[in-house]
C-alpha cells in the first residue's frame, strides 16, 4: 500500500532538493507613502565641490507629481516630462527609486534653467530618503542629490 504525501510537503521537499530557498519577506513598497504626492524642487546638491549646491531659478516652475498609477509628471522650467516611477524599501523611509523612460517636451528655456540637467539625470536616480516633508533623490555613483519639498 502506497503512503500518500500531502502536496505541500512533496513540493517543499522537491524545491529543497533543487536548492531553491523560500523567499524572505517581500520588500514593502514605498509607493504607498509617495503615491499621490506632489513636490517642488528645492536644490541640487552636487558631489563636485566646484559646483556645490544649485537652486532652481524659479522653484514654482519645477514640480513633480508621483501618481498612484505609477506615472510621474514633472514640470522642469518651461518643459514638461512624464513617465513611470517606482520605489521600494525593506522598511523605513529610504530605499530604491527609479524613473522609467521619460517623455519630455524640448522647448528652449531661457537661461538659467535646469531643465536639461534634470531630464538627463532622471535615468540615473537610484535611491530615495523621505524625511518629514523632504524627499531626497540620489544619483548613482555619488553623482549628487535632488532635494524636493512636499507641496
Amino acid at each position: 500500500m502506497r503512503k500518500r504525501i500531502p502536496l505541500g510537503i512533496a513540493l517543499f521537499g522537491t524545491l529543497a532538493a533543487c536548492g531553491v530557498q523560500s523567499p524572505g519577506p517581500p520588500p514593502t513598497s514605498e509607493e504607498g507613502a509617495l503615491s499621490g504626492t506632489s513636490w517642488q524642487f528645492v536644490e541640487f546638491r552636487s558631489s563636485d565641490d566646484q559646483i556645490g549646491t544649485v537652486a532652481p531659478p524659479d522653484p514654482e516652475n519645477y514640480t513633480m507629481a508621483l501618481g498612484a498609477d505609477g506615472q510621474a509628471s514633472l514640470q522642469v522650467g518651461c518643459n514638461r516630462a512624464s513617465g513611470p516611477w517606482s520605489a521600494e524599501s525593506s522598511g523605513g523611509e529610504s530605499g530604491t527609486f527609479t524613473f522609467g523612460t521619460m517623455a519630455m517636451t524640448r522647448a528652449y528655456c531661457p537661461p538659467p534653467s535646469m531643465d536639461e540637467q534634470i531630464a538627463r539625470d532622471t535615468e540615473f536616480i537610484r535611491t530615495f530618503v523621505l524625511q518629514v516633508d523632504r524627499l531626497y533623490l540620489d544619483l548613482m555613483a555619488d553623482g549628487g542629490q535632488y532635494v524636493w519639498e512636499r507641496m
